[in-house]
């Protein structure tokens, strides 16, 4: 019987033969046949592996995979692998993937372009385990690490480069303050002009005005009688005021 998820590799007298079976009920001959159940369902994988960056940065990876054997190849797997794949082969192929994919990338690099680093291993590994009938359904990085000393060192440069951004926008903001300043006060300068010069017309007009009032308080009442010669005599604001 081959359950779910199973593949059957018959062996005559030890000897793997080509057929493979698939799930149900089947029928072997007694001494001659054995059966041995292969397990083609997705299952997962988490190797461990240490490789240097670009810069001589030591690096610390956790690797996590799905993978399946390809079903209509598992008397091969069992040929040519046997039932422990996972130790002989994908550890082995995870490692190496691991070490020539980070060497390409400085230790910053393997940080800021995760992605780009994960599918480059992804498609690597694939290649690489795809040539012993093992298909890769899913890969990621569950983590890198580094030394200490190597992370207290981007702690500090992003500090640095945090206070270094604080400052350019400080500047920048002074600089708009400085810059609203210089408008307002233009605008009250101009404001304050407009008013002197307001001020000054309205005090040329209140000093004739004061001029007049003193001309008058000063005027005996009598009008000249003629302004010139031909002129027409002027009446006497006297005589209209009598009036």
């Amino acid at each position: 019987m081959i359950g779910a998820g199973e593949r059957g590799v018959v062996l005559n007298f030890g000897a793997v033969q080509d057929k493979v079976l698939e799930e149900g009920l089947h029928f072997r001959i007694p001494i001659m046949q054995k059966i041995i159940l292969m397990d083609v369902k997705v299952q997962k994988a988490t190797t461990d592996a240490v490789a240097a960056s670009s810069n001589l940065q030591d690096v610390s990876s956790t690797v996590a995979i799905n993978y399946h054997i390809v079903p209509d190849k598992a008397q091969i797997v069992y040929q040519t692998i046997g039932m422990q794949f996972k130790e002989r082969i994908i550890d082995p192929a995870v490692l190496e993937v691991v070490k020539a994919v980070t060497a390409r990338y400085s230790a910053e690099e393997l940080i800021t372009k995760r992605t780009a680093v994960s599918d480059a291993m992804r498609t690597n590994l694939t290649q690489r385990l795809m040539v012993h009938n093992i298909a890769v359904d899913a890969f990621s990085i569950v983590g890198f690490s580094f030394s200490k000393i190597f992370m207290e060192a981007i702690e500090s440069k992003q500090t640095a480069e945090q206070l270094a951004l604080k400052a350019q926008r400080d500047l920048e903001r002074i600089k708009i303050e400085a810059e609203q300043k210089i408008t307002a006060a233009k605008a009250e300068a101009e404001s304050l002009r407009l008013q002197r010069a307001n001020i000054s017309l309205d005090l040329i007009e209140l000093r004739k005005v004061e001029a007049n009032l003193k001309a008058i308080e000063k005027w005996n009442g009598i009008l000249p009688q003629v302004t010139g010669a031909g002129a027409v005599p002027f009446i006497g604001v006297g005589d209209v005021l009598k009036r």
